[in-house]
């Protein structure tokens, strides 16, 4: 089968073209007639880096995927060939990625894609989605009536963030930078806020009455994650999937705050939770059918051949929204 592969770590033009074998079907798996994938940092940061987590080199990378089931293992009974489905299924230590023309999922990662989704819109949700989920329903339990913070809320985690918790009722703030990513966090329901021009107590004077914010959701890292704590209210809690850095916990304990850190790449790398991910992507395709929850495409796209460039243009900083790589027709 086709796919674009990486044989050592390095800049994009690392990404060459190659001829591999299709994989075989064991239990409880699927091949997938890949249609589409989306570029996460996390893959270019295996990509530029070569980190631990990654695939063994000869490398296919980018774990997610919406695509067309081609072949059923055994064992395997919500899924048959035909079905169009998505997930966050591979691209990591001891699985293949989604930059081939076929990619073996475990059959508890995926769900039934959303049919008023297209296929490039369904692949840019899972890796995002799942982050989001497990840090705001699943760590947070978010709900009617908090007051939620997400920073960057014109990104990849935080457009869908924001989305999920308005879904659940909650009162959502978003940060952002101004120009487009600031209409684009009011065109999805969210009060923007431009950290460029506010501080964190302004913001926190002017939209909580100096109180805080009951969750705040970090999308950062580095030296936002004390601005976080910062906006968080007393016994408030803060997520983080973005925590590798070192900070003083000071401030966490003096307003006795929750931190979670969410790493949603936990049961693709050690087997254990992959069931939930498949609940979780059902419960956001349901989301997604309902007209609540809806994937922001970055106006580049991108086809496999060009998947260096989908990398670089992530990289730079300067997408909105999500970089979707189209594989299949």
């Amino acid at each position: 089968m086709r796919a674009m592969i990486i044989r050592e770590p390095g800049e994009p033009e690392v990404f060459e073209a190659a001829e591999i074998e299709r994989p075989a079907v064991p239990a409880g798996h699927l091949l997938v007639r890949v249609a589409a994938t989306s570029v996460n940092p996390v893959d270019w940061k295996i990509r530029r880096l070569g980190l631990p987590l990654g695939p063994e080199m000869p490398a296919v990378l980018q774990g997610d995927v919406a695509g067309t089931v081609e072949e059923v293992g055994a064992g395997v009974s919500d899924f048959r060939p035909g079905d169009a489905v998505f997930g966050c299924a591979g691209g990591v230590r001891g699985s293949g990625g989604a930059l081939a023309e076929y990619m073996l999922c475990d059959a508890d990662l995926l769900a039934l894609k959303p049919e008023r989704l297209s296929m490039a819109e369904a692949a840019a949700l899972p890796l995002v989605c799942l982050t989001a989920w497990e840090g705001l329903v699943d760590g947070a339990d978010v709900g009617a009536g908090q007051r939620v913070l997400v920073h960057a809320g014109a990104g990849g985690v935080g457009h869908v963030a924001l989305q999920i918790a308005l879904a659940r009722g909650a009162r959502v703030f978003a940060t952002h930078s101004g120009g487009r990513k600031e209409d684009l966090v009011r065109e999805l329901g969210a009060t923007p806020i431009n950290y460029r021009e506010q501080s964190v107590a302004d913001y926190v004077a002017e939209h909580t009455g100096g109180a805080g914010f009951d969750v705040v959701y970090d999308t950062v890292g580095g030296d936002n994650i004390p601005l976080s704590w910062e906006a968080a209210r007393p016994r408030g809690t803060v997520i983080s999937c973005q925590s590798n850095s070192t900070q003083d916990l000071t401030p966490v304990h003096l307003k006795g705050l929750h931190h979670i850190g969410v790493l949603m790449l936990l049961p693709l790398l050690h087997g254990t939770g992959r069931a939930h991910h498949g609940l979780i992507m059902t419960q956001v395709a349901a989301l997604a059918e309902e007209g609540r929850l809806r994937p922001v495409l970055d106006p580049a796209g991108f086809a496999l051949a060009d998947v260096a460039g989908a990398h670089a243009h992530l990289e730079s900083g300067q997408a909105i929204g999500k970089v979707v790589v189209r594989v299949g027709d």
